[in-house]
């Protein structure tokens, strides 16, 4: 993470007293990512092929959790950590270096962290996966803690204590459990899949949440919206172009939105290289915004920090366009760098690139006027463009 990001809160001016401590809260498997760039093709069998660049980093839910905290929201994120030293690298690097809040995670003795290696090369990526599911949580006991699990490190998360001490101790005190008591939040990320339900779900929109659906591809190929259970606690739902229509019965991304924002609130359909439709089911309104042309060396996790700028846009009350646009420049951003979460980008990015984006020859007015409602969150001066901000291994102590 950039130490130099700017003090940005893109809440600031809505928060109050009995506001919740947490920004968002979502849940997930953290896998460890190792990714290799700058391959100049697909690995061949039978060869070694050498990288010209590579990363380690948190992967899977934390690609997202990484992305809200250095937009500057709080976030919170329950999940299984191994009992490894990749499980111990990945839980550091969230909660010391991302300032990310685990008090609703614990450490599984004896399961080991999920891995995934991701090959980047000609604008695309491949991705081989190792891991067993971790093991159903521990009941709980009469303190509110669990039997078995294991609490890492010290907390400093904004939701509630963790009941330990330093060293992983219990005080005795009780803290609330996932999934039985998600924390109070302002906003909860969801992964929806056919034919299943999170209670924790209902429980957090019931509590004042906006609840955001992702999805994944439906290997059932029913594609059937009542097949997922949880769209019903939505205020947002955000499948790209291909779910989108597979959902719909529709052949148009926008005639799919469309159809979508008739199940939920608001419908956002993202584009890949055309950028994102959205509807919002309430008022009618539509919102097209193109996508920003990059180099891109990476697509790692790039939906996540979509969906991250988008949640963090809604937040802050901006005009749908408006999220889409940050929500797009975020994901813009995170290509040009390797790996999911090493490359999510913070304000001080967002900065560095519109400073330089305006001193540009032959800038299209138009393009620019997209953009202007930055003029009022970024700081007057940024760092030149381009920021470095990938750390290239776990094993570097300093």
């Amino acid at each position: 993470m950039s130490t130099d990001t700017p003090g940005i809160d893109p809440l600031e001016a809505l928060r109050a007293p009995r506001d919740p401590a947490c920004d968002v809260f979502l849940t997930g498997p953290v896998f460890l990512d190792i990714i290799f760039t700058g391959l100049d093709s697909a690995p061949v069998r039978g060869t070694e092929s050498w990288a010209r660049g590579m990363g380690s980093s948190p992967g899977g839910v934390a690609n997202m959790a990484t992305a809200l905290a250095r937009l500057g929201l709080h976030t919170s994120l329950a999940a299984a950590f191994g009992d490894d030293h990749y499980g111990e690298y990945c839980w550091d690097a969230l909660e010391q270096g991302e300032g990310i809040d685990l008090s609703m995670s614990h450490t599984v003795p004896g399961w080991h962290s999920p891995v995934t290696v991701s090959m980047a090369y000609e604008g695309e990526r491949t991705m081989v996966s190792h891991g067993h599911e971790a093991p159903a949580p521990a009941p709980v006991d009469g303190t509110g803690s669990r039997a078995g699990a294991t609490v890492t490190g010290t907390s400093t998360g904004t939701t509630g204590t963790t009941g330990t001490t330093g060293n992983g101790t219990s005080t005795g005190a009780a803290a609330p459990v996932f999934p039985q008591c998600p924390p109070r939040a302002r906003a909860a990320i969801a992964s929806l899949a056919p034919g299943r339900s999170e209670p924790w779900v209902a429980t957090a929109a019931r509590d004042g949440a906006l609840v955001f659906g992702d999805v994944g591809w439906d290997e059932t190929g029913r594609w059937d919206l009542d097949a997922l259970p949880d769209l019903a606690h939505c205020e947002a739902f955000l499948p790209n172009a291909e779910e989108a229509m597979r959902y719909t019965r529709t052949d148009c991304p926008r005639a799919a939105a469309h159809a979508l924002a008739e199940r939920v609130p608001l419908a956002v359909v993202t584009l890949g290289a055309e950028g994102a439709y959205a509807v919002d089911g309430r008022t009618g309104t539509a919102a097209a915004v193109p996508a920003i042309e990059v180099e891109a060396l990476d697509p790692t996790g790039a939906g996540d920090v979509f969906v991250a700028g988008f949640v963090t846009g809604t937040l802050a009350d901006w005009p749908l366009a408006d999220r889409l646009a940050f929500a797009g420049l975020t994901a813009a951003l995170s290509v040009q760098e390797f790996g999911g979460s090493l490359s999510a980008p913070g304000w001080a990015e967002i900065a560095a690139w519109w400073q330089l984006i305006r001193t540009c020859d032959r800038q299209d007015p138009a393009a620019l006027e997209r953009y202007a409602f930055l003029d009022d969150l970024l700081p007057a001066t940024a760092r030149a463009w381009p920021l470095r901000r990938a750390v290239p291994t776990i094993g570097f102590r300093q």
